[in-house]
């Protein structure tokens, strides 16, 4: 039976358009696997703990030498992680904020960089890879080659690296300019915004078409 991971981290709840982005994704996933489940993270509004000392020695001490503390980090990872590994298909929702990540998201991925269990500490071979990963991403702005912020945006960029060990490698769907609307000095560019929002959906849609429905 397919499983689906669908994690949220906007912070603006209704008005978010990376939620919109990835409940059109989860909606179009469940009509193309009818018999298939979903699990449902939200880490906007349930953020997880970032790691401090005791979860960060939590990798590094063995599991028999934990300290409640530690016992108590290093098992929430392996929580994520046996998420992921559950997982078929997995869908993040990564606005921008301040030109990166949320922190709520460089928590996520903090936590699955767990070795022996998202990747192989001797030989460093990822232990997720096998599976889909869409990243539904927002961006208030643009960002694109010869706009004024070009490479300002330092999400999109990180999150691959920040994967890497565990083998899993992103797809990105990105809708821009998602301030114009709600900017009077971005007002010019809502037909930009517009245009790169139907492409997002539009993408989203083709997602799990059959290859002769997507052709």
């Amino acid at each position: 039976m397919a499983q689906l991971l669908h994690i949220d981290s906007s912070i603006r709840g209704e008005h978010s358009i990376s939620r919109r982005l990835t409940a059109r994704a989860a909606a179009a996933w469940r009509a193309a696997h009818p018999d298939g489940t979903v699990t449902y993270r939200d880490l906007g509004r349930n953020p997880l703990p970032h790691l401090d000392e005791a979860g960060g020695l939590a990798r590094m001490v063995p599991a028999e030498q934990h300290s409640p503390e530690q016992r108590a980090s290093w098992a929430l990872s392996e929580e994520l992680v046996a998420e992921v590994k559950r997982a078929d298909t997995v869908l993040l929702g990564l606005p921008l904020y301040n030109y990166g990540a949320p922190s709520s998201v460089k928590t996520w991925v903090d936590h699955l960089i767990a070795p022996g269990i998202a990747y192989d500490p001797v030989s460093n071979a990822g232990l997720l890879g096998d599976r889909e990963f869409i990243v539904l991403a927002s961006r208030g702005g643009g960002y694109g080659p010869g706009t004024p912020r070009a490479g300002w945006d330092h999400a999109e960029p990180w999150l691959p690296h920040g994967l890497s060990l565990t083998g899993i490698q992103p797809r990105f769907i990105t809708a821009e300019l998602t301030l114009a609307p709600v900017n009077p000095a971005m007002a010019e560019l809502i037909p930009l915004h517009e245009a790169s929002l139907a492409t997002a959906e539009r993408e989203i849609d083709e997602l799990w078409l059959p290859a002769s429905a997507a052709a």
